[in-house]
């Protein structure tokens, strides 16, 4: 039901939750399988205390919440765990991490772990709905940005039957800044979300995909590859929110 007009939501406008949910029970899967901190989690920073425990939390928070968001009556309290819970390991553990250690790698998890936020906000029903789309927004501009910084490691990413590989890359890199900016500033902010979605759907099913599908798949790879999906459900899910509250709160 959208609360702001009392009619019943469309099954297709819970297709970002579903997808999202997905997402975290296979997170939690891979923490419990691996008995380790997966790719959105990682880097832990070797001060962080007690990490035996944050294994398992790590892994038992995603999966149970992901359970709890498949079904609507418990999909908002579900949502609500995992805000908490990502908004205390950007709080607690990347933004420490930044400032001990900046550079590159520390940026690049901060923004995972804020598209994760993002992605809980918009679905918790938590007030304040922007302040998840700036966040979410900033990070595409700091993914983009990166497309530029490392552009000899994404132009070789490109499928080979794809010619200009590198105006590929820029390409890429161009059109996640747009999007966020576009975010950012609330213009086109829902066909923003989607486009930047789509596009690592596509990272997914034209990179990834494939290279996992051919074998000999190294540790990094499947990090990607992980990361990626991950990534894709919570931009979904934050592109989703358009729907119901097209209009920042």
């Amino acid at each position: 039901m959208n609360s702001n007009t009392g009619q019943r939501t469309p099954w297709f406008a819970c297709l970002g939750r579903c997808a999202f949910a997905a997402a975290m029970i296979f997170i939690g899967v891979l923490g419990l399988m691996r008995r380790d901190f997966n790719v959105m989690w990682q880097p832990v920073p070797k001060w962080v205390p007690l990490r035996e425990l944050l294994v398992y939390l790590c892994a038992l928070i995603p999966l149970l919440s992901g359970i709890g968001l498949i079904w609507r009556r418990s999909a908002e309290l579900a949502a609500r765990v995992l805000l908490s819970y990502f908004l205390l390991w950007l709080l607690l553990v990347r933004a420490p991490d930044m400032v001990l250690r900046p550079g590159i790698g520390t940026s690049w998890a901060i923004c995972k772990t804020a598209v994760l936020v993002a992605a809980a906000w918009v679905l918790s029903g938590v007030r304040a709905v922007y302040v998840a789309r700036v966040l979410y927004g900033l990070s595409m501009i700091f993914f983009g940005v990166a497309h530029f910084l490392y552009l000899n490691n994404t132009a070789p990413l490109v499928p080979r039957w794809l010619p200009w590989h590198v105006a590929w890359a820029y390409i890429t890199g161009a059109t996640f800044i747009a999007a966020g900016i576009a975010i950012i500033i609330g213009i086109l902010g829902g066909l923003a979300a989607a486009l930047a979605a789509l596009q690592m759907g596509l990272f997914t099913l034209l990179i990834w995909v494939p290279i996992i599908a051919a074998g000999h798949v190294k540790p990094s790879d499947w990090s990607e590859f992980v990361a990626s999906i991950v990534l894709t459900a919570c931009g979904w899910a934050v592109a989703d929110s358009y729907r119901d509250a097209p209009t920042p709160r």
